[in-house]
């Protein structure tokens, strides 16, 4: 049997975190979390997952200082980011991807639409 893809989830809603977790274990993914900006640095650098779901309104530190961490180091520097954010707007599509996040995803999100993004760059 093959080992499943990675993912980390980078949420700091509890309740979000515990659904999208379901979802993604169910879609066939091995689901990583995080609710903390420094969780989600240190995860990508020791677990190296093959992508990263990323929240933009952390407790600890903005996400967009996650991504620009993420891709400073040369070892994760190509790990895939998908920005999923209840902010709405082009400035922060915008601010997102000049960061460096791949994708740009507004909340709420359907599940049908989140793991088509996801299979853009991981299949489960």
């Amino acid at each position: 049997m093959s080992q499943r893809p990675s993912i980390l989830l980078v949420e700091d809603d509890d309740l979000l975190r515990d659904s999208f977790s379901i979802l993604l274990d169910e879609a066939g993914y091995h689901v990583l979390t995080a609710g903390t900006a420094r969780g989600a640095i240190d995860t990508t650098r020791d677990e190296r997952p093959g992508l990263v779901i990323l929240d933009l309104g952390l407790p600890d530190r903005p996400g967009l200082d996650v991504v620009r961490e993420i891709r400073r180091n040369p070892d994760t520097a190509a790990t895939p980011v998908i920005a999923l954010t209840g902010r709405v707007g082009p400035d922060e599509e915008e601010a997102c991807l000049e960061a460096g996040c791949n994708r740009f995803l507004t909340k709420p999100v359907s599940a049908a639409d989140l793991l088509e993004e996801l299979a853009v760059f991981v299949e489960a």
